[in-house]
């Protein structure tokens, strides 16, 4: 008998049940998660660190204000938060693996960074903080991991304080046309052995070449966004649209 699609979720180009799912992306994470950053720099090419900085200058964060670093990993954008917020203000690095997470807290504390920042294991689905808490949201390279997007944009938005904004960095559809080849090929063939080589999983990162392609193209997400509350949504395309950075703000 062939299962509701209310009941199945995209793992990839597999189709999986949605109480799967979670499980299968935390394995990826387990395996990566000491290699991550490594690997970040080496299949980027180091480009990860721009967006990265573009998202951060997007954000207008200022001195005092409480950041939430949503899937963030190994704390890149948590590290430069910390320096924006101050110490009257608090940034909070939240993932749904503990293994990114503990990677997070100990770049962090290795860098000094130790008074503003709180580290909390949370599903973007149902973040475990009070209404109109956050001034601003970010989530990198972390939404097309989560099973109900819907959902985890719902959660995001309930947690914003009005005026707040929310910033979703992501990989997305390329722009132009003979980029697509190219970024195929790289992304099926060329980034699994790099991710043999140097984490022994190949399977983790040909996951990742194909969570992109099922994750929504730049339009989809903008109207995904709106349709969760968010108003004066847009969208910057880097790097010809390999990565997009959404914003929308909560009013």
């Amino acid at each position: 008998m062939m299962k509701d699609s209310q009941e199945t979720t995209h793992f990839g180009f597999r189709t999986v049940d949605k109480d799967e799912k979670v499980a299968m992306v935390a394995d990826v994470f387990h395996s990566v998660a000491s290699k991550y950053d490594l690997m970040n720099d080496l299949m980027s090419f180091g480009i990860h660190r721009v967006w990265k900085r573009f998202t951060i200058d997007c954000s207008a964060v200022r001195e005092g204000q409480k950041v939430l670093d949503l899937a963030g990993g190994t704390g890149d954008l948590t590290a430069k938060f910390s320096r924006l917020v101050g110490e009257k203000g608090e940034v909070v690095l939240a993932d749904i693996n503990d293994s990114m997470l503990k990677m997070g807290r100990s770049k962090l504390r290795d860098m000094g960074i130790v008074g503003n920042v709180n580290y909390v294991q949370a599903n973007a689905e149902a973040l475990p903080f009070p209404d109109n808490y956050f001034d601003c949201i970010t989530i990198s390279f972390g939404l097309r991991n989560v099973t109900d997007k819907d959902k985890a944009l719902r959660s995001m938005f309930r947690v914003l304080k009005p005026g707040g904004r929310l910033l979703v960095l992501e990989f997305s559809k390329p722009v132009i046309k003979v980029l697509n080849s190219a970024y195929d090929a790289y992304s099926f063939h060329i980034l699994p052995k790099i991710g043999e080589m140097i984490t022994k999983d190949a399977d983790s990162y040909r996951y990742l070449a194909e969570s992109i392609r099922m994750h929504p193209d730049q339009e989809t997400l903008k109207g995904m966004m709106e349709e969760s509350g968010f108003d004066n949504v847009n969208y910057f395309n880097l790097t010809g649209g390999i990565v997009a950075l959404h914003r929308g703000f909560k009013f």
